[in-house]
């Protein structure tokens, strides 16, 4: 039974990617505003600060959209160990659901791929796979679209992973 209702949505999906292909819209898009550490990062580093560039394909005929996110992610260490900065630079690959509304449209937004964590003073940086989990809204302006997102993000490491939430402010054009 959860074979072939997997298996019909696939194929409705197939064909809705077909039926729309004329009809997508490709965006582009800025983000900035604050990034907040949580869980054990915490513990290390102060809030700090995150710019997001984004490119999304958004198609008319349904709600399911693509999002690629390229964000930076800066936060202070805290003075009691040793100063400096800690930065989390990462790509994701988003998939995005939007609530159609007259001027006002929630959304949900998740993804994952790759993130680097380096610290300031030359201490190296590594790569790690990560995800997110968050939501936002969006309104539509004239010529463009303006929103408000945060985003729960987990960057795996060899120790325990590195969580923080940007809330952001952007435009999409």
């Amino acid at each position: 039974m959860k074979r072939i209702f997997a298996a019909a949505l696939a194929g409705v999906a197939l064909i809705s990617f077909e039926a729309r292909a004329q009809t997508s819209t490709l965006h582009f898009g800025v983000a900035a505003g604050a990034a907040i550490p949580v869980g054990g990062l915490s513990d290390n580093v102060n809030t700090g600060f995150n710019g997001t560039v984004t490119v999304g394909l958004n198609p008319t005929l349904i709600p399911l959209g693509i999002r690629i996110d390229g964000a930076y992610n800066q936060f202070s260490v805290k003075s009691g160990l040793g100063g400096g900065s800690l930065h989390y630079t990462s790509v994701t690959g988003n998939l995005v659901y939007k609530i159609p509304g007259a001027s006002f449209s929630p959304y949900a937004i998740g993804g994952a791929g790759w993130y680097n964590a380096g610290a300031s003073g030359g201490g190296g940086s590594s790569n790690n796979f990560g995800f997110n989990i968050g939501g936002g809204i969006s309104m539509a302006l004239s010529g463009f679209d303006t929103f408000l997102e945060a985003r729960f993000n987990q960057a795996q490491s060899a120790g325990s992973p590195a969580r923080y939430v940007p809330i952001t402010f952007g435009v999409m054009f």
